[in-house]
Parts: C-alpha cells; sequence; structure tokens
C-alpha cells in the first residue's frame, strides 16, 4: 500500500508496507534517491548508526565518582551521552519507517553487530565478568 503525499514541487509516494529497491527517500528530502551508490551509502550510514547506538548504551565515557568531579558535571555529561544516544535512535527508528527491507535488515544488523561487541560474553575476558551471585543451596525435604 502506497499513499500519494503532496509536496510544493512534487508528489512523492510514501510507502505502507515493507519494500526491496533503492529508489526510496529516508530521513532527508531527496536522500538517497534513486543512485545505486547513495542508496548503499544510506545502508552503511543506517548500520553504522545502529552499532554506534548499541555502543553508546553499553559504554560509560564518564565515572559516577572521583576526588576531583562536581555531582552535576557527571549529572550533565551523562545526560548529554545518554541525549546522543537517544537522538540516535530515533534517527534509527525513522529510517526504519521508510518501510525499504534493505534498511530495515542494515538496522538490524548494525544492532546485532553491536550488541554482539559490546553487550555479549563472547569477547569479554573473564575478569571482565561481575563475579557469579552464588545461591545457598535449600535443604530438600523428603
Amino acid at each position: 500500500m502506497t499513499t500519494m503525499m503532496q509536496h510544493p514541487t512534487k508528489k512523492m509516494m510514501m510507502h505502507m508496507t515493507f519494500f526491496w529497491g533503492k529508489n526510496m527517500e529516508m530521513l532527508f528530502a531527496g536522500w538517497p534517491g534513486s543512485r545505486t551508490g547513495m542508496y548503499a551509502l544510506a545502508l552503511v550510514f543506517i548500520f553504522f548508526l545502529a552499532f554506534l547506538v548499541e555502543g553508546l548504551s553499553h559504554s560509560r565515557f564518564v565515572k559516577p565518582s572521583g576526588p576531583n568531579s562536581s555531582s552535576s558535571s557527571v549529572g550533565l555529561a551523562q545526560t548529554l551521552a545518554h541525549t546522543v544516544r537517544v537522538g540516535l535512535g530515533y534517527l534509527v527508528m525513522l529510517a526504519v519507517m521508510s518501510f525499504n527491507g534493505g534498511v530495515f535488515l542494515a538496522a538490524v544488523a548494525g544492532h546485532s553487530l553491536g550488541f554482539l561487541l559490546f553487550r555479549s560474553r563472547v569477547f569479554k575476558k573473564p575478569d571482565d565478568q561481575p563475579p557469579a551471585k552464588t545461591v545457598a543451596a535449600l535443604p530438600l525435604h523428603h
């Protein structure tokens, strides 16, 4: 299903279901357009944004406490990092709302690789892992 939208200079189609193809617009008027190279660049861009969102979600750029840091400056820095992460996440969401299958797959692949590298245990050293929580054994009643 497509919907026709009026633009002051031209008519454009807005897809309401997933479609495959390089002729599309996402995020900005006329981008990536109908050129194959620009479509490929758009896919790489969305992949990188999704990957970056995962990296920012896991990274701690600002340590919460320190002898010379004030809590307000730490809080402002944490808020700025959070704002950037949320803004990038919304850009990825808006790009996926173009309903282009390639954009959707690029976003999912970027989030997946970001999760694998930043959050999963695959690439962590054993000393990077938090200590395992032990559960006291409960006596069994027969």
